[in-house]
């Protein structure tokens, strides 16, 4: 969860339209914590909380998504409650925790069951209103390369991934791990977004290097997170 959020934030920064909301109404640079919290409490309320819970954390996303509206610095309008790119949020997640979870993951997902999650995550989507998403990890591909046209690296999209990767607010022992988590995260990428984001592309350290040293910082947490008494 942790490397596929990183991934998913710099994924969906390449749309023009959805970082110019996020630059204009996201408090993310004053705090990035807080707001990741609340995205990992919609995930854990909607994927294992209860059904009236979910719906609570449904109708708190469409009560944002309602303030945030305004012109993109092309001279284009954006409403965070645009479907069209409400599924770009939507796919640039999946992908990015399915993406995470077969790299990172303790087992790796069959064909089967990455289509079943695929499917899962779809449902919530309806009830967001995000219409024609994917069902199957074929249709996910298919919708993300429907996007690339639209995708650009905007200056405020380099400026949020440089944020996000060197100049997030953190102590200094937990610069270490996180440095570890947002390399892992950049491993993760497709190589057509390096340039447009200005991430580095480093195909053999981030086959051994940078894999190990996110293989080691995922079981690290996981060991740290774990039940107790498992």
């Amino acid at each position: 969860m942790f490397v596929g959020g990183l991934r998913a934030l710099l994924l969906q920064s390449l749309h023009p339209l959805a970082m110019a909301g996020v630059a204009e109404h996201s408090d993310y640079r004053h705090d990035p914590w807080g707001r990741l919290a609340r995205t990992s409490y919609f995930l854990a309320a909607t994927t294992f909380g209860p059904a009236k819970e979910a719906e609570r954390s449904v109708a708190r996303v469409h009560a944002v998504h309602r303030r945030v509206r305004g012109i993109a610095p092309d001279g284009r309008p954006y409403d965070a409650s645009d479907p069209h790119l409400m599924r770009w949020v939507h796919l640039a997640e999946t992908d990015s925790f399915l993406a995470a979870f077969q790299r990172y993951g303790h087992t790796r997902l069959t064909p089967e069951e990455c289509d079943g999650y695929v499917a899962d995550t779809a449902v919530i989507a309806g009830h967001l209103g995000i219409p024609d998403v994917p069902r199957t990890r074929e249709e996910l591909d298919a919708a993300l390369r429907e996007y690339r046209p639209e995708l650009a690296g905007t200056p405020e999209a380099r400026s949020a991934a440089r944020y996000l990767l060197l100049q997030a607010p953190l102590p200094l022992p937990a610069r270490p791990p996180y440095t570890a988590l947002a390399t892992a995260a950049v491993g993760l990428m497709p190589v057509w977004t390096r340039w447009p984001l200005r991430l580095p592309y480093l195909p053999a350290a981030e086959a051994t290097v940078g894999r190990l040293a996110g293989q080691s910082i995922v079981t690290t947490i996981r060991w740290a997170t774990r039940p107790r008494g498992t």
